[in-house]
């Protein structure tokens, strides 16, 4: 791994931009770019599957070109904050890097990190987090390549996750228990946890997995926001009806004065994704035997040093805790939350006396900039609900919900009758909070495909009688445009080419392309094989193709 690089920003290529070390926000502002961070071509690629630790995952990364080193990011400055954006401008929410800086100016300090961003961000980690291979330059095949290999996985285990249960390891052999810090020695305000938007109340522990425990509602670990207030207090923020905002409220309620907490931060990649996801939503499965089921291998584990959770021995940091039930409540927020809003400040919120801290020396710090960049894999989630819906919903093909535009789903179907699909769209819109404009398309429409499925809106649609508005159902209580949280409107597009029953054509013409396909067959696969002599001279000019 190494350091060292250029700061040349004129045809400049992918590869070379990820390499990069002495470059920083500043000025990577406004970079004349080559090609698109989806594009990159290799000999070999490197899995690293199964990642134990989160160090592994990043290694990965770098073995694949995807991820841009940096010796420092000033983030008094918020330079973090606008390389990330910039980042996205540049190279879209799924075609840019990772990031690691390793220091990170806070209060006019230097601390050391590293620090780092967007980890599960690029298409590609949607292969690699299974040890499958990215397909070259071709981002949407390799997500359906992962979305394939986890339905394969249900049907294998009969609609169910796989699990192999956690493997209890001694204390001395977990990397996490290498530094141990108890009473006036912890002082979480050294470590690399930033605040990411001018706006927010304050710095966060925003990648942590917080385990909680409840003797009825079992055994749970997901991903809140936590404020950092002070070197031993913090915020704790499940959101309402969340698992742990659950757990809470009934040790409350039982008349419980606190709730043991363990903190993880620095998962491995598998751990990560599970504890963002809403993969075990409702249920009560063991999430640890879960990411080992999708591992393959187990998920080694350590007894917390102050309460009873089980937590993954090659974690960063671990941060321990109580949460008072019976004491009142401290305010939290705002912040700038997964719509690219920023999110309520709350007048009253749970929050968390720390009692132990045990992390590896020198803890590699991840931070996630919500509503700015990807946060995980989500083509295990994206798959696990396809595979539900469809036995619910006889003719849906197809779902996806694009990170980058929160509320909007697709979904393709074969349509086999009038009103299929409004129908159809209406109950994903009920069952799915988070879906606020759902489209549905003929199942020849890839809903992977962004501008196939404007295009297709466009010349299918239309708004009367091929839409619908659903005037008061549950969708989320982070939604900014929400006036009762987390009640919502709802509209359902009906995008499907309309058949004379519905008020369409009663002749509906052929896609162009479709026609070329059909009658010149050789056409495309011709202009395929002579691709790198057709493009040669536009690369040789410095205006090489970039992906949308």
């Amino acid at each position: 791994m190494s350091n060292e690089g250029t700061d040349k920003t004129t045809r400049m290529d992918r590869r070379s931009l990820i390499a990069a070390a002495g470059m920083t926000a500043t000025a990577l502002a406004t970079p004349s770019l080559g090609t698109a961070a989806g594009s990159v071509s290799r000999k070999t690629v490197r899995t690293g599957f199964p990642h134990d630790t989160f160090r592994d995952w990043i290694r990965t990364l770098e073995d694949n070109g995807l991820l841009m080193r940096l010796p420092r990011l000033d983030q008094d400055a918020y330079e973090a904050t606008a390389l990330a954006y910039r980042l996205m401008d540049k190279f879209g929410w799924y075609g840019a890097p990772a990031v690691i800086a390793d220091e990170v100016r806070i209060d006019g300090k230097w601390v050391k990190g590293p620090l780092l961003i967007n980890n599960q961000g690029h298409w590609d980690t949607e292969a690699l987090l299974f040890g499958l291979e990215p397909v070259p330059g071709d981002g949407p095949a390799t997500y359906r390549r992962a979305l394939a290999h986890f339905t394969k996985l249900l049907e294998d285990n009969n609609g169910r996750l796989p699990q192999i249960a956690p493997v209890p390891v001694a204390p001395e052999k977990a990397p996490v228990k290498e530094v141990i810090l108890r009473g006036d020695d912890i002082d979480l305000t050294r470590f690399a946890f930033i605040q990411s938007n001018p706006g927010d109340g304050g710095r966060y522990i925003n990648t942590g997995s917080i385990f909680t425990a409840d003797p009825e509602l079992g055994m749970n670990f997901g991903t809140y926001r936590c404020q950092l207030r002070g070197p031993r207090i913090i915020g704790v923020n499940p959101e309402p009806g969340q698992r742990a905002w659950k757990m809470f409220n009934a040790q409350k309620e039982r008349g419980e004065k606190i709730a043991r907490v363990s903190i993880v931060v620095g998962q491995d990649p598998m751990v990560w994704m599970v504890s963002g996801s809403a993969l075990t939503k409702g249920l009560r499965d063991d999430e640890l035997a879960l990411a080992g089921g999708l591992r393959g291998r187990a998920v080694e584990v350590v007894k917390s040093e102050t309460n009873d959770h089980m937590i993954p021995a090659h974690a960063e940091m671990v941060i321990e805790g109580e949460v008072p039930l019976q004491e009142p409540m401290l305010p939290e927020g705002p912040f700038g939350e997964m719509y690219g809003y920023l999110g309520l400040k709350k007048d009253e919120n749970f929050w968390m006396r720390v009692t132990c801290v045990t992390h590896r020396k020198s803890p590699w710090i991840l931070n996630q900039f919500t509503g700015v960049t990807r946060g995980f894999c989500t083509a295990p989630m994206e798959a696990f609900a396809l595979y539900r819906l469809k036995k619910l919903l006889p003719g849906l093909v197809d779902l996806h919900a694009p990170v980058e535009t929160t509320g909007w789903a697709f979904a393709s179907i074969d349509k086999t009758r009038p009103g299929q699909a409004l129908e159809i769209g209406r109950r994903i819109a009920q069952i799915v909070g988070l879906y606020k404009l759902v489209v549905v398309v003929d199942k020849d429409i890839d809903v992977l495909n962004r501008t196939e499925v404007m295009h297709i809106v466009g010349s299918r649609w239309q708004p009367h009688p091929a839409a619908e508005i659903l005037k008061e159902v549950n969708g989320m209580p982070l939604d900014p445009s929400s006036p009762n949280r987390p009640k919502t409107s709802k509209i359902i597009i009906d995008a499907t080419r309309q058949w004379p029953e519905e008020g369409g054509p009663a002749v509906y013409p052929e896609l162009n392309r479709d026609l070329l396909e059909r009658l010149a067959p050789d056409a495309i696969p011709r202009v395929d094989a002579e691709w790198a002599r057709f493009v040669a001279a536009w690369e040789h000019d410095g205006c090489p193709p970039r992906s949308p």
